[in-house]
């Protein structure tokens, strides 16, 4: 430490595992100093830890998790230290444990999740039996260590559907009942014949990482853009019945789309997904996941603009990013989009919608320079106001000015109920026949 010091500045964020930052002009370094560990006690605490002077490096190596992440470079001779093959495993693209030590934190078969993602790795057949034998672990793990766990794997992955099978074979998913549930879950083959929910899932996720709408996104939308994907079938399991149809018995699933919100936002809660930005965005992108299915001709503008305005707070943009994933994530079918998907960004671009959803135009300081008494009427008449905005009856606040006096009047005069029911709401992009709203 007294070496680093004279180095810049060192910050020991683990002080008690000997893990120090070092700070200089290019930007930070870690350093794990020589230490040895016992587990002594359930948790990510239940640790003693010996901090040593000195330490070689085969000993040091075996404190890590992986093989990939075993090896070490000397500088000096200009060699790499790799006293457990892992440069060999790389090659090959399996993902294996180092040593019997791997079983005392219970967050690197997380952390094997997500590298197997990021990687391209599959995990050997000893790891993953391993793996199995601690599976009841899980529990002692902080949802904040859960959390960034997935949070590499939605913004960093490769090939993401290689985690999933790596949680499904190492019995992890069960820690997940929601996505748990898309295993075996049956679909027809006409639409489906890729195979059940989750392999269709894995096929999605891997569509979507080859998306430039994924790639040129920021975190927050990656995060978006992965787990309304993962999730979007969410509410197959719940839905899902055989039915006759023409003359054949199929798999259905009505209403999925609206089972899956809520299902999705439980699963996101589990692994302590931030609840304030994230969550809402997933629900509305998979709610909404089906809009382009019952489209055969231009929908109308006003369509896509309360289309836009249900998905706040994600875009259009995102939601089409969704259903182009979903529905590449069919083999063998084409896996290029819809003409009724073409048909929603078409408008979409026509409307300047697919980045931001529209915005009222009147709002609430417009009422009162018109002399109305603020109350709760006022949320009302705003809502009627955006809805015959949206049908295309005004496009700026001087065409509106002949509205807001119709029903600020209305208001005045208590006849505003009406327009509590959703009167004037009208049939969305995402409501259609019922075999789309079936698959």
């Amino acid at each position: 430490m007294a070496v680093l010091n004279r180095l810049g500045k060192v910050n020991e964020v683990g002080k008690a595992f000997g893990v120090a930052k070092l700070r200089v002009e290019a930007g930070e370094i870690d350093f794990s100093m020589p230490r040895l560990e016992s587990k002594t006690d359930p948790g990510h605490k239940g640790f003693v830890v010996r901090r040593l002077g000195s330490l070689d490096q085969k000993r040091a190596a075996a404190r890590r998790d992986f093989t990939i992440n075993s090896m070490a470079y000397d500088w000096k001779d200009g060699v790499i230290l790799d006293p457990f093959n892992g440069k060999k495993d790389l090659e090959s693209r399996i993902l294996r444990h180092t040593s019997e030590a791997f079983v005392e934190d219970p967050l690197r078969v997380l952390r094997g999740f997500q590298f197997c993602s990021r990687f391209h790795l599959t995990a050997a057949e000893e790891t993953i039996e391993l793996c199995q034998g601690i599976k009841r672990a899980y529990h002692e793990l902080p949802v904040e260590r859960i959390w960034m766990e997935w949070e590499k794997w939605a913004t960093r992955s490769a090939r993401p559907s290689l985690g999933l099978k790596f949680l499904k074979e190492t019995g992890w998913m069960t820690h997940y009942p929601e996505l748990n549930d898309l295993v075996n879950c049956p679909q027809d083959p006409l639409w489906h014949p890729e195979g059940d929910v989750f392999v269709h899932t894995c096929h999605c996720l891997d569509a979507m990482v080859g998306l430039e709408t994924y790639k040129n996104a920021d975190r927050s939308g990656r995060l978006a853009l992965m787990f309304a994907t993962l999730t979007h079938d969410i509410g197959k399991p719940s839905t899902t019945v055989q039915k006759e149809k023409e003359g054949a018995v199929r798999w259905v699933s009505p209403g999925h789309d609206q089972a899956g919100p809520s299902l999705a936002g439980s699963f996101l809660q589990s692994i302590g997904a931030p609840p304030l930005g994230l969550i809402p965005r997933v629900k509305a992108l998979v709610s909404c996941h089906m809009a382009a299915i019952q489209i055969q001709e231009r929908p109308s503008r006003a369509q896509v603009r309360r289309l836009a305005r249900k998905l706040r707070p994600g875009s259009l943009a995102e939601l089409f990013a969704v259903i182009r994933a979903d529905q590449a994530g069919r083999p063998p079918r084409h896996p290029g989009p819809s003409q009724g998907l073409l048909e929603l960004e078409a408008v979409a671009v026509e409307e300047s919608l697919a980045s931001q959803a529209p915005r009222p135009i009147v709002l609430g300081r417009h009422l009162l320079a018109k002399g109305l008494e603020p109350g709760p009427q006022f949320k009302t008449i705003l809502d009627a106001l955006f809805e015959r905005q949206l049908d295309g009856e005004f496009s700026s606040l001087k065409e509106a000015q002949p509205f807001i006096d119709e029903l600020g009047k209305e208001g005045k005069d208590g006849e505003m109920e009406k327009w509590s029911d959703g009167e004037r709401l009208t049939t969305e992009a995402t409501e259609g026949t019922e075999e789309g709203s079936e698959d």
